[in-house]
């Protein structure tokens, strides 16, 4: 199980909390009170594991920017470190970063497996509104470089 994300390129270093799917079959997120606070998705794999590992958080709050902030900022080649409960890190490199609405999220692409070990760490993104709130998310893919 995780226990922390690290991902240097954008000062991120969080505590890593389970979650489930909220009652509209989404990807639950973690409490927006605590701005540091990453979710792990323990309907996928563990990260490092051959599969699909997600992990979530928020763009903001109300007090301001949140853990996953800086998250579009990525670029292919930069590094997200999960420290595992076991005591290893899996390292995996960024190859993409893309930005898709609400209302058309790829699932199949986002949370399918590769065969391999990936991840996925989401965020919202795109426009925002009082009433509705962000209308997309952002996702950096990532596939596993290491476990040290």
């Amino acid at each position: 199980m995780p226990q922390r994300v690290r991902i240097p390129a954008i000062q991120v270093d969080a505590p890593v909390m389970p979650v489930g799917l909220d009652t509209e079959g989404w990807v639950d997120a973690p409490p927006p009170q605590d701005p540091n606070l990453a979710g792990w998705f323990t309907g996928a794999v563990s990260p490092g594991e051959k599969g699909t590992a997600v992990v979530v958080g928020h763009v903001d709050n109300a007090q301001g920017p949140a853990v996953f902030y800086g998250l579009g900022a990525l670029k292919k080649g930069n590094r997200v470190e999960i420290a595992r409960a076991d005591g290893k890190t899996a390292v995996f490199e960024i190859y993409g970063v893309e930005v898709f609405a609400k209302n058309d999220f790829p699932g199949d692409r986002v949370y399918a497996s590769k065969g391999t070990a990936e991840l996925r760490v989401i965020t919202c993104g795109g426009g925002f509104s009082q009433q509705n709130g962000y209308d997309g998310n952002v996702v950096a893919f990532a596939r596993l470089a290491e476990v040290r």
